[in-house]
């Protein structure tokens, strides 16, 4: 069950929009108490409170020393550390009342999550284009380039989204892997997909039983030892196309994942962004639900064709 929307939100802080927490008992007799016993990962809420960065349902700061009453709305904004700038940029498709279409560059998230603020598509999009209320379609890995899109008002979402919820739309990827002369393409790979226990659960893995994975492999073009191919899902699982086509014996090449996960850098590292994973998202279409008409958008960018090693092991 989701919760009510609130009757009033916090206007957006550089594309950030506020988050909220409801005051319940046990965490304290003030709110900074409450505060600092139920979100205990912020170390600065003294500093926040001071400056008036925590409101109320209405808008208004609370101070520090004011009673818990359980069941208030507080709002705050997420902070991070300055993130270091992703050097490529979003190109709008297209944007209408209801939807937002974008050319997504490798390494950049859709959502934030963990390190990453304000170098997120939702983010930076939310900052160029004064909306609020963006929420992604759907959702492509970070490592992934390519179309997604997004729906801009709460009351039409319900109808694009369940587009996807009922196959009714069609994506075609590309991606550059290893040739296997000895598999006949095109070909239809049904499998059953898995994640993997213990350390490894970033990855997918491709077990015995009945499938709930299926994509359509073509070929478009060889490239010596290489190919490029078409990959068309029919499903949607967590890294379907990385974990079916290394399964194949043809891992993406720049995959960090599959066939295994690559070391991570240092953090004080600079980043590397010399070697994308070589996954487009080519091409969305669909029936659109409001209008009726046939949609499609489709990336104009292109992949490369360098072979992409993964480290040595140390």
């Amino acid at each position: 069950m989701s919760r009510p929307r609130p009757a009033w939100t916090p206007p957006l802080r550089d594309g950030v929009g506020a988050s909220r927490v409801a005051v319940a008992a046990g965490f304290g007799s003030t709110l900074a108490e409450f505060l600092a016993a139920r979100l205990p990962v912020v170390a600065d809420w003294p500093q926040r409170l001071a400056r008036g960065d925590v409101l109320d349902a209405s808008g208004r700061p609370v101070a520090a020393d004011a009673p818990c009453v359980p069941g208030t709305v507080l709002w705050y904004w997420r902070c991070l550390p300055p993130e270091p700038r992703i050097p490529f940029e979003i190109v709008l498709l297209h944007q209408d009342e209801h939807l937002v279409v974008v050319d997504k560059p490798h390494f950049l998230p859709v959502t934030p999550g963990g390190r990453y603020l304000q170098e997120t598509v939702l983010v930076r999009l939310k900052r160029q284009l004064g909306l609020a209320s963006l929420v992604p379609m759907h959702r492509l890995d970070r490592e992934t380039a390519g179309v997604l899109l997004f729906t801009v008002q709460p009351a039409s979402r319900h109808a694009y989204q369940s587009l996807l919820r009922d196959r009714q739309v069609h994506k075609v990827y590309e991606a550059i892997a290893p040739w296997r002369p000895d598999l006949a393409l095109p070909l239809h790979c049904r499998s059953r997909l898995v994640e993997a226990p213990g350390a490894a659960f970033m990855q997918m893995q491709v077990v015995p039983g009945l499938p709930n994975a299926e994509t359509h492999i073509a070929l478009i073009r060889r490239l010596g030892a290489l190919a490029h191919y078409r990959l068309t899902p029919l499903t949607g699982r967590k890294h379907q196309l990385r974990a079916q086509m290394n399964a194949l014996g043809l891992p993406i090449l720049g995959d960090r994942i599959y066939p295994r996960l690559w070391p991570e850098p240092a953090p004080d590292a600079p980043p590397d962004f010399s070697q994308p994973l070589q996954l487009l998202a080519r091409t969305i279409s669909f029936t659109d639900p409001l209008s009726g008409q046939l949609r499609q958008f489709s990336s104009r960018q292109q992949l490369g064709q360098a072979p992409v090693q993964p480290p040595a092991l140390t």
